[in-house]
C-alpha cells in the first residue's frame, strides 16, 4: 500500500515536504506524531492522527507515538488563544497508560514485526536536560527572527486578547524540534506527522536536524484540521469532546454521535475514519445517493468505528438500544441495557421520583401513572387510552390499569420506563 495515495484519495493530506513520497517508496521509514497527554483518554479529535499511524503501519513503516509529557507541561502556542494548565508527572504516567491502552486498539505494539508500533514520551529525555546545556547545544542552532516568523508565533503576539505569550511559550517550538533530533538520532525517525497547525513546529524539527546534522532527508506531512459541512467545530456535543474512553462518553452515545452526522460529514468521515476501502466507500456512496433515508453511510461509519473503539460487542449493544425508541419489542434489550445507555437512551424525558416503599408494597398502575408521578391527568384518561391500547410499561403494552408494580419491574434496580401514546416517555425514579 501506498501511504502518500493512501491519504490522498481519503483527503487527509495538507501539507507535505517535497522529497516525503520518494523516501516512503525508497524503504521502510519510522515516523512520529506527538499526542497531548493533558487528559486520561484521547476523544475523536485525536482519531485523525492515529488514523494517520495505523494507515502508515498498513503501508509496511514503523509508527512511533510520542506522549508529549514534556511538552504537555508547558503548552502548544498553536491556535490556542490562552496558555493551558500544566500536569505533574504522577498524572502525567496515568494518562500515558491509558492512552496507550486506546492506541493498541489501532495500532501493533506487541508483533516481533520489523515495523511495530513504539510509544515514546518525551519527558523521559527532557527530565535531566539542564536548562544551560539545551540553549547552548540546541537554542544556539535556532534564530528568534526564525522563530518570530512561525503563524503559531505570531497569531498569539498579535491576538486580541492582549496576553501576549510566555517565554514558556515560545520555547515551545524548541521543544518540539528536539524531540524531532532526539528521534532522528535515536530511532533513525526521518518523518514527522501531525495537523496543519503543527506545520511550523515540525518544520523547525527538519531545521535543527539539518543544521545540527547537515541531513536533508527528514521529512514533514501534515493532515487537515477537521471541520463539520456547516462550519460547526468537530467532535463537540453539548456536552463536551466525544472521548474514546466508555467511562466518559458512553459506547451508545458515541454510536450516536457518528450515526447523526450529516450526510456531507458522512462521506468525508468515512474515508478519514475508518479502514474501508476505496472499493467499498465508493458502494456506500453510490446507495446513500440512491436513498439517502436508509443512511447508509452513517449506519456503516457508526459501525465501523464504535467496534474499533470499543467492540464488536458493545457496537451491537449500541445498535440494540438505539432502536428501543422504534421498536413495539424492546422490552428484553430494556432489561439488559446497562444504567448509563437507559439514561442515553432517555436523555431529556420528563422523569418522576417515588419512593422505594410504594412499589416494594406493590401498586396498581392507574395510582402510579396519577397520584405518584403525574403522567395522566386523571385516572378516567388512563383508563381510556389503555383500552386504545396507547400505555405501555417498559415497552410492553398494558390491558389491566389495576396491574400490580412492583420491585419485579425495575430497570436497572430503580427505573420504570412508562409510555403515553405512540412518542411519549416518562422516566420514574424508585429511590
Amino acid at each position: 500500500m501506498n501511504f502518500v495515495e493512501e491519504l490522498q484519495w481519503r483527503g487527509m493530506i495538507h501539507n507535505m515536504m517535497p522529497g516525503t513520497e520518494e523516501q516512503l517508496n525508497k524503504e521502510m521509514t519510522t515516523a512520529y506524531l506527538g499526542i497531548d497527554p493533558t487528559a486520561d483518554s484521547l476523544h475523536i479529535g485525536h482519531l485523525v492522527g492515529v488514523m494517520m499511524l495505523k494507515h502508515f503501519q498498513r503501508s509496511g513503516h514503523k509508527p512511533i507515538a510520542l506522549i508529549g509529557g514534556a511538552t504537555g507541561m508547558i503548552g502548544d502556542p498553536s491556535m490556542k488563544s490562552q496558555e493551558r494548565k500544566l500536569i505533574d508527572e504522577e498524572t502525567l504516567r496515568h494518562n500515558q497508560e491509558a492512552i496507550k491502552k486506546q492506541l493498541s486498539k489501532f495500532l501493533d505494539f506487541e508483533s516481533d514485526a520489523e515495523n511495530r508500533a513504539e510509544l515514546v514520551n518525551n519527558y523521559d529525555w527532557m527530565k535531566d536536560y539542564g536548562f544551560l546545556a539545551f540553549i547552548r547545544d540546541i537554542g544556539k542552532h535556532i534564530t528568534v527572527n526564525y522563530m518570530m516568523a512561525k503563524d503559531s508565533v505570531k497569531k498569539r503576539l498579535n491576538g486580541e486578547n492582549q496576553q501576549g505569550m510566555s517565554f514558556t511559550e515560545f520555547s515551545y517550538q524548541l521543544l518540539q524540534g528536539y524531540d524531532f533530533l532526539y528521534l532522528y538520532q535515536h530511532k533513525n525517525c526521518r518523518l514527522q506527522l501531525g495537523g496543519s497547525d503543527q506545520w511550523g513546529n515540525i518544520t523547525t524539527g527538519t531545521e535543527l536536524i539539518r543544521r545540527i546534522t547537515g541531513d536533508v532527508d527528514t521529512f514533514a506531512l501534515t493532515c487537515p484540521l477537521i471541520t463539520k459541512a456547516d462550519g460547526g467545530k468537530f467532535g463537540k456535543t453539548e456536552s463536551g469532546n466525544v472521548w474514546l474512553d466508555p467511562k466518559r462518553t458512553s459506547p451508545y452515545k458515541f454510536y450516536q454521535f457518528w450515526l447523526n452526522v450529516s450526510d456531507a460529514d458522512a462521506e468525508k468521515y468515512i474515508k478519514i475514519f475508518t479502514a474501508l476501502s476505496r472499493e467499498e466507500i465508493e458502494a456506500l456512496v453510490a446507495e446513500q445517493a440512491q436513498d439517502p433515508g436508509k443512511r447508509p453511510l452513517q449506519k456503516r461509519l457508526a459501525r465501523e468505528i464504535t467496534t474499533m473503539v470499543h467492540s464488536a460487542e458493545d457496537c451491537d449493544a449500541a445498535i440494540e438500544a438505539s432502536q428501543i425508541l422504534f421498536s413495539n419489542h424492546a422490552g428484553e434489550t430494556l432489561h439488559k441495557i446497562d444504567e448509563d445507555t437507559l439514561l442515553a437512551v432517555f436523555e431529556g424525558v420528563p422523569q418522576f421520583e417515588v419512593p422505594t416503599s410504594v412499589i416494594e408494597a406493590g401498586v396498581p398502575l392507574i395510582d402510579l401513572l396519577t397520584e405518584h408521578a403525574a403522567v395522566f391527568a386523571s385516572k378516567g384518561e388512563m383508563r381510556k387510552l389503555t383500552q386504545g391500547g396507547g400505555v405501555s410499561v417498559n415497552k410492553e403494552k398494558v390491558a389491566d390499569p389495576q396491574m400490580k408494580i412492583d420491585g419485579s419491574f425495575l430497570l436497572n434496580g430503580k427505573y420504570i420506563l412508562a409510555q403515553r401514546g405512540k412518542k411519549n416517555y416518562y422516566l420514574i425514579i424508585v429511590k
